[in-house]
C-alpha cells in the first residue's frame, strides 16, 4: 500500500467522508486513492476557494471535518479566504496540500513556496508527513485536531514521492479532545452577578447558537431581564418559529453601543469581548461599556450547552420563556427592494431550510422577516471574508441532502467565488440562490460615509460600481448548469421562489434591487 492509499483509508476511518478537491499533478496519486475508495466522496471544485468554503458549511452542520485537497502553496493561497471564515467559525476542516517530491525541493521550481507557514495563518494545527509509513498517522492526528473542542482547521503536507511510495499503513482513529466542563464556582459567579438586578446583557457564540444552549439563556434572560444577544456573525444559529429569540450584535460599532449602552453586567457564553470590526475615528475598539464587568461564563473551547443549564437551574428554575410562534409577513407587491425581498423570503422560507447569508446591505429587513418562520438553520460570514456563500451552500447541501438550502448573496461576492454554481450543478445540489443585484459595493459606499472620507462622484463610480457592464447572473448560472430566472417585481420574486422552492435541484434568482448607500 502507497502513502496516498493509507491516507484515503485512514480519512474513512477517522469519520471523514467527503474530498472537496482541486488537485494538481502532485496530488494525483491521492487522486487514485480517491477512486479506490467510494466510501469517501470527492467532490470536484473548479477554485480552491469553493473547495475550502464548501469544507466549512459541511463541517458547521455535521460538527465533523470534510477534506480537502489542494496543489501546493499557489492552491493553498487561493483558498485562504475562506479557511480564515472557517477558522473564525471554529468549523473542524482537515486540508491535504500536496508538495513537491522531498528530493525535489531543493531545485527551487517554478511552484516551490512555503506552504507550511502560508497554511500557519489559518490553522491551528501543521504537520508535514515525512515517509509512507507514518503518513496515515498523521492523517489520524489532523483529524481528532481539527475535530477536537472547539473545531479547528488542520493541514497536512503531502510531498508527492511520500503519496506515492510503497510502506503506507492505515492508523487507527485518534480521539479528540473532548468540550471542557465549566466550574461550579464559576457558573456560581455569574448568578451572584445577575442576582445584583444590575442591568446584564448575555452574548452567545460557538455551540451556544444551538436550541438547547438557546433555551436555557432564554430562561435566564427572562428570569434576569438580561439582554440576550449573540454575535454578530454566528457560525450556525438555530432560529425560527419555537425557538427564544436572540438579537444579532449590530455590525456597526454605533448600533452595537446602543445595543450595550448602561450595562453593568456582560456574561460571554461561547463569545468573545465584542470589538468594532473596523477603527473608526472618534469610535471605541472595544465595545464593552465603560464600568461594565465582563464575565466569562464559557469560553469557546468549553461545554457552553452545560454551563448555561447550570445557570438556568440557579436563577430561572421555574421560568418558562416565551417564544415566537409561527408568523409569516405576507407576499408582497410592488417594487422590488431589499425590504420587499425579505418579506418574500420570510412568507415562503420552507421548514428546516438552512440559510446561508451572504447577502451583506441587502440583508438588513431579513432577520424580523423570517423570525416566526418554521424553524431554521441560519449561517453568517464569520470571518468577513467575502465570496463565501456559494461555496458554503455547497458544504451545508451535502452536508444535509434532505434539507433545501437557501444562499442570499449580494453580486460583488458572488463574484468572487462564482464557479461553485458549476458544483452546484455537478452534484445536482438542491440549493436556491438568490443574488440581490444591486449593482454596487454597497458595504463599501457606506464605509466612505462613516469614515468622512472625500470622495467626489468619479471615486464611487470607479472603484465601488458593478455596472458598466451589468453582471448578468442568469446567463452566468445558466453557463454553469443551473437554471435561472430575473426578478423586477416583488411579484416575480415571489413567484420564482415558489418554483425554485417546489422543484429539486439548483436554481438561482437574479433579484435586481437598488442601491441602499
Amino acid at each position: 500500500m502507497n502513502g496516498a492509499h493509507a491516507v484515503a483509508r485512514t480519512l474513512l476511518a477517522s469519520g471523514v467522508e467527503v474530498c472537496f478537491a482541486n488537485p494538481g499533478t502532485s496530488e494525483l496519486h491521492f487522486v487514485t486513492a480517491l477512486a479506490d475508495e467510494p466510501a469517501l466522496r470527492g467532490v470536484p471544485c473548479l477554485f480552491e476557494g469553493v473547495a475550502t468554503g464548501a469544507a466549512d458549511g459541511y463541517g458547521r452542520m455535521t460538527g465533523r471535518p470534510a477534506a480537502t485537497l489542494l496543489h501546493l502553496g499557489p492552491g493553498l493561497g487561493n483558498g485562504l479566504a475562506n479557511l480564515h471564515n472557517a477558522r473564525r467559525a471554529a468549523t473542524p476542516v482537515v486540508n491535504l496540500i500536496g508538495d513537491h517530491a522531498t528530493f525535489h525541493k531543493q531545485y527551487d521550481a517554478p511552484l516551490e513556496s512555503d506552504i507550511d507557514a502560508l497554511a500557519a495563518t489559518v490553522s491551528g494545527w501543521v504537520r508535514r508527513c515525512d515517509d509512507a509509513a507514518t503518513a496515515g498517522g498523521v492523517v489520524a492526528e489532523a483529524v481528532a485536531a481539527a475535530t477536537g473542542a472547539p473545531g479547528q482547521v488542520a493541514t497536512v503536507i503531502l510531498p508527492a514521492d511520500v503519496a506515492w511510495s510503497d510502506g503506507g499503513e492505515p492508523a487507527p482513529p485518534v480521539l479528540p479532545r473532548p468540550s471542557a466542563t465549566v466550574p461550579e464556582q464559576t457558573v456560581a459567579a455569574v448568578a451572584a452577578a445577575l442576582r445584583t438586578r444590575e442591568p446584564a446583557a448575555i452574548l452567545l457564540g460557538g455551540a451556544a447558537t444551538r436550541e438547547t444552549a438557546l433555551r436555557a439563556a432564554g430562561r435566564i434572560a427572562a428570569a434576569t431581564g438580561a439582554r440576550l444577544l449573540c454575535e454578530t456573525f454566528p457560525a450556525r444559529l438555530e432560529r425560527g418559529a419555537g425557538l427564544p429569540a436572540v438579537e444579532r450584535l449590530g455590525y456597526l460599532a454605533e448600533g452595537a453601543m446602543a445595543q450595550l449602552d448602561g450595562v453593568r453586567h456582560l456574561v460571554l457564553a461561547g463569545a468573545r469581548a465584542p470589538v468594532s470590526f473596523f477603527a473608526h475615528p472618534g469610535l471605541p475598539g472595544l465595545l464593552t461599556p465603560e464600568g461594565c464587568q465582563v464575565h466569562v461564563l464559557a469560553t469557546p473551547g468549553d461545554d457552553g450547552a452545560d454551563a448555561l443549564g447550570h445557570l438556568a437551574h440557579l436563577v430561572a428554575a421555574d421560568t418558562t420563556v416565551p417564544v415566537p410562534h409561527a408568523e409569516r409577513p405576507l407576499p408582497p407587491t410592488g417594487a422590488l427592494t431589499a425590504q420587499s425581498a425579505a418579506a418574500a423570503i420570510g412568507a415562503l422560507l420552507p421548514e428546516g431550510a438552512i440559510v446561508v447569508d451572504e447577502a451583506n446591505t441587502s440583508g438588513l429587513w431579513l432577520p424580523g422577516a423570517t423570525a416566526g418562520a418554521p424553524r431554521h438553520d441560519w449561517l453568517t460570514l464569520t470571518g468577513g471574508a467575502i465570496g463565501q456563500g456559494l461555496p458554503l451552500a455547497v458544504g451545508a447541501a451535502i452536508a444535509c441532502p434532505d434539507r433545501p438550502v437557501l444562499c442570499l448573496e449580494a453580486d460583488g461576492s458572488a463574484m468572487y467565488t462564482i464557479s461553485a454554481l458549476w458544483t452546484h450543478a455537478r452534484e445536482g445540489l438542491d440549493i436556491t440562490t438568490v443574488v440581490f443585484a444591486n449593482r454596487s459595493y454597497a458595504v463599501l459606499g457606506m464605509e466612505l460615509q462613516r469614515l468622512g472620507a472625500p470622495a467626489d462622484g468619479r471615486a464611487r463610480r470607479d472603484l465601488l460600481d458593478l455596472s458598466r457592464p451589468c453582471l448578468d447572473f442568469v446567463a452566468l448560472a445558466e453557463g454553469m448548469g443551473v437554471p435561472a430566472s430575473r426578478a423586477t417585481t416583488a411579484e416575480e420574486l415571489t413567484i420564482q421562489l415558489r418554483k425554485a422552492f417546489a422543484e429539486p435541484g439548483p436554481h438561482l434568482i437574479e433579484a435586481l434591487v437598488p442601491a441602499l448607500f
